[in-house]
């Protein structure tokens, strides 16, 4: 009898697999697919990124890098990138904090806020900057008179740039700090920790994993931003012209392998923080990998010491 039914469970249980299980034609047929999208669409072109940079030969891919205009877009790429990024990252983490331990009136208008630049177009976002402070704008009056610049200056791109990448460090930290819970916390309140050192020696350790991959990803978006800065930014050369507006004048001028030059440093950029990406996911994933042995292990332990 319980052959019988032991046979059965095990016939059950492949023909559950089997069910489960995709043929080889479907599998190789997904996998083909997905891989000639990645070649043709992904990789083919960014070859080519690099191929029509070296076009002219090494000596006029550095001196493109090196003229005035593309240095002078590459240090205000990089310090814009330095501004919004910590500041977003600094609002990331206070709205995150907000959102997952606490409950407060306004809580669905601040995640519609931080979820708004998904759904604005870039452009839009640019144009609501000119709408804003413009010299027709609702403070153009008022900046005029103080002689203060926001538009066709760096204090318009920063907050371009940070409207644009502003979702990206507290969508990261909202999920983790919520699987994290507040028990922690609670703990280290109850044992006299005041709100500082709970939130630097509990709160931020249990997500710096997350934190990082949003900065990352921040980074990634602020540096490689058209859309918005093009709008706010007046084109001004050697003052507003980050390195996509770069890449965009120099293609206008019929210098496609110098464009292809600055964009070349964009992409490796681009991969260098693809490579940083994917070396976070790994680490977080290790140690959530830790995290399951050690609880497992822990159990088997309790369970051992109580037979």
């Amino acid at each position: 009898m319980a052959g019988n039914i032991k046979t059965h469970s095990g016939e059950a249980h492949t023909a559950s697999r089997r069910g489960t299980e995709e043929s080889p034609l479907v599998k190789w047929t997904l996998i083909t697919i997905g891989l000639g999208f990645a070649l043709l669409f992904l990789l083919l072109p960014l070859v080519n990124v690099f191929y029509q940079a070296f076009a002219k030969g090494v000596g006029f891919y550095f001196s493109s890098l090196s003229d005035e205009g593309s240095r002078s877009a590459i240090r205000l790429t990089l310090t814009i990138a330095a501004i919004s990024v910590p500041l977003n990252a600094v609002f990331g983490v206070a709205a995150a904090w907000a959102i997952a331990k606490f409950e407060f009136r306004g809580k669905a208008i601040l995640i519609t806020i931080i979820d708004l630049p998904f759904a604005v177009s870039p452009v839009v976002s640019g144009l609501i900057l000119v709408l804003i402070f413009g010299a027709e704008g609702f403070f153009g009056e008022w900046l005029g008179d103080h002689n203060i610049r926001i538009l066709f200056a760096v204090p318009g791109i920063v907050l371009a740039t940070l409207f644009v990448t502003l979702p990206f460090v507290a969508r990261e930290l909202i999920p983790v700090m919520q699987a994290t819970g507040s028990e922690q916390e609670q703990a280290a309140l109850t044992l006299g920790a005041s709100g500082w050192q709970t939130f630097w020696h509990v709160t931020l350790p249990s997500v710096k994993w997350g934190l990082l991959y949003g900065i990352i990803l921040c980074n990634a978006r602020a540096m490689g931003e058209f859309g918005a800065v093009s709008v706010v930014s007046g084109h001004i050369a050697g003052q507003t012209i980050t390195m996509p507006l770069r890449v965009e004048e120099l293609y206008n001028e019929y210098n496609a392998a110098a464009a292809f030059a600055v964009a070349s440093l964009l992409a490796l950029l681009a991969l260098v923080t693809l490579g940083i990406k994917t070396l976070v996911e790994w680490r977080t994933q290790r140690n959530f990998d830790e995290a399951q042995r050690a609880t497992v292990e822990t159990g088997l332990n309790n369970g051992q010491g109580t037979a």
